[in-house]
């Protein structure tokens, strides 16, 4: 997550309310039922190599990120996901040395939805190595945000295997969103000159631990679309919920969907479960793969994936811009 400068200050002081969105009843759609399993242990094994040591921290710009996408790029290869334009890497057009958003895409089973993309994204750089001398120097990223990343992976295998995308879907891996969401800024530029036909963009954001509330995670910029309560509906469960400290912070700005939302004005948000009392390690280099709960990684992109298939599937864009 982009840093957070104003935020730190009043970190442990988050609200303990418990308000969320049930599922619409009126004329809601019944939850799709999905047999597919996702496998805890390449979860565990992704996101334990993602944020190891190796990366160095997965600055935008260094060997280590470029190890990171290396890896990234041998993914989607080998669950067959081809690139989007001529190979995997996207070069940013806003930062001083070469870096690289990591793009595929699965094309859509319908021939006229699939004119239509449903962008699932996360970002892959962190900050780096400390410069100080400790003990410890690399902010591994573990929570931020190797943990969504690790997610949006297994949601893109998903795709590849079953096949149950009418929609193409767009499979992104930013660097450059702790520099000042340079990746998303730079790709959706080029997207937008391709006249790229955007539905949603749901970007996963800090998912490595739970929360201790009666939903699943919080969606950003809530009451900016009706995407909340079609998750919900999608789901059967109370999925997402409202997070008062989200709106405080504005958190909708301070990650990539902002860039895809600022161009396209489409619904495009984060989901995550970082509510600033279950993680004390933001932008800090004990945020490591030890503290990562894997069963809740693991639990969260099932619960969502019956929700993104609807979302893959549904005749017509169900999820709108509110008024």
């Amino acid at each position: 997550m982009k840093k957070l400068y104003f935020l730190l200050p009043f970190i442990f002081f988050a609200c303990k309310s418990s308000t969320s969105t049930l599922p619409e009843k009126e004329g809601s759609s019944k939850p799709i039922e999905v047999t597919y399993k996702v496998n805890e242990t390449e979860i565990s094994d992704f996101l334990k190599y993602l944020s190891s040591d190796e990366m160095e921290g997965r600055e935008t710009g260094t060997k280590g990120i470029e190890k990171a996408a290396v890896f990234l790029e041998d993914f989607l290869k080998k669950n067959n996901i081809k690139p989007y334009f001529k190979t995997y890497r996207d070069t940013l057009t806003n930062f001083k040395s070469p870096a690289f958003n990591i793009v595929g895409v699965i094309e859509g089973t319908d021939p006229e939805l699939k004119k239509e993309f449903v962008v699932l994204s996360a970002h892959y750089d962190h900050i780096g190595i400390e410069k100080k001398e400790q003990a410890d120097k690399i902010n591994n990223g573990a929570n931020d945000d190797a943990s969504g990343v690790t997610s949006v992976a297994a949601m893109g295998k998903y795709f590849s295997e079953t096949k149950s995308n009418k929609r193409s879907i767009l499979i992104v891996f930013f660097a450059g969103e702790e520099k000042g969401l340079l990746g998303s800024k730079s790709l959706v530029q080029k997207l937008k000159d391709q006249n790229f036909n955007l539905y949603t963009q749901l970007n996963i954001e800090m998912i490595g631990v739970p929360m201790k509330r009666d939903y699943l995670a919080y969606i950003t910029g809530f009451d900016k679309s009706n995407m909340a309560a079609k998750i919900n509906e999608y789901t059967g469960k109370n999925t997402i919920g409202f997070l008062p400290k989200e709106a405080e912070y504005q958190l909708f700005y301070r990650s990539d969907n902002y860039s895809f939302y600022d161009v396209f004005k489409k619904p495009c948000q984060s989901i995550s479960t970082f509510d600033f009392e279950n993680f004390d390690f933001y932008h800090h280099v004990s945020d490591e793969f030890k503290l990562m709960d894997i069963l809740h990684i693991t639990a969260f992109t099932q619960e969502l994936l019956p929700a993104i298939t609807k979302i893959a599937t549904s005749p017509t864009q169900e999820i709108t811009m509110n008024k």
